[in-house]
């Protein structure tokens, strides 16, 4: 509860609650607003925002709705962002807690695998990924969360690193528990706050990672993201530059939003920031 009330304090990661928020009732209401494929005709091609009351935010170069796959390109989007977070955190944890744990050569070892993942460039390896695996939305969101394992893993390795030779944990060997019980309900349960907090970084990343994707034609052409937008947009940027500007915009707001949550959670998680303990005074 002092942990949520800290964050709560805190205007910016109320702001950040805020725009999360509103991004998530966007992704909801896309079926009960635009119940039709957004991917659809809907009326002349690059028609401007706010002149034609039925494509309020316009047309895109093929006639479909912007504000229809706007809406629904947040679905996507955060769907990406949740689905590759979480591969990528469940493996760093898995790779983190094993090499923290243990140590020595299996620490070694695990960590010169996890340093040839961190050589390559993010965007590089993904690149890679989808022209061997193709370009569907499930391989893109798996692969985005296989190349954005490694930091996690090594945010992991070090909790563990500073926890494995704690007084608790000397009890649970002296009490004869597992490794591995030790490791899940012990060690992992302390080490979490920081990676949860940087789970948030992933998150933001792997939405601009496809949309990245998606921006060099990458991505799965049949389905609305925000990234499939800005690509259909570049053709006309100089003159409807809204076609690119607008789902750039909500990317824009969606990453200030997961960014200031995870800084938010930071600041209410981080012992180190809270400040000396009040001094108690004798009556």
């Amino acid at each position: 509860m002092a942990a949520l009330a800290r964050y709560w304090r805190n205007p910016a990661a109320l702001l950040g609650a805020v725009l999360l928020l509103l991004v998530v009732a966007v992704a909801l209401a896309a079926p009960v607003l635009f119940p039709k494929d957004p991917l659809g005709l809907a009326g002349r091609p690059l028609q401007w925002p706010f002149v034609n009351p039925k494509v309020w935010l316009g047309t895109d170069a093929s006639g479909r709705d912007i504000a229809a796959q706007v809406f629904h390109g947040a679905r996507v989007s955060l769907l990406i962002g949740l689905v590759a977070t979480v591969i990528a955190i469940a493996i760093g944890i898995a790779v983190g807690a094993v090499a923290g744990f243990y140590g020595g050569i299996v620490d070694d070892v695990l960590m010169r695998v996890t340093e040839a993942f961190q050589t390559l460039p993010n965007f590089l390896l993904l690149l890679v990924l989808v022209a061997v695996f193709g370009s569907d939305i499930t391989t893109v969101t798996v692969a985005i969360g296989l190349v954005s394992w490694p930091a996690p893993a090594r945010l992991t390795r070090a909790e563990f690193l500073t926890l494995r030779n704690r007084e608790f944990v000397q009890a649970c060997r002296v009490l004869g528990m597992g490794d591995a019980r030790i490791i899940a309900r012990e060690i992992l349960p302390n080490a979490l706050p920081p990676v949860i907090v940087y789970a948030s970084v992933v998150m933001a990343v792997a939405i601009l990672l496809e949309s990245a994707l998606a921006f060099l034609n990458l991505s799965d052409p049949n389905v609305a993201s925000w990234g499939n937008l800005i690509g259909a947009g570049r053709g006309v940027l100089r003159t409807q530059w809204y076609v690119s500007a607008i789902p750039g915009v909500a990317i824009l707001v969606t990453v200030l939003a997961v960014s200031l949550v995870g800084q938010g959670l930071n600041d209410a998680l981080n012992p180190r920031l809270r400040g000396p303990a009040p001094v108690k005074t004798a009556a």
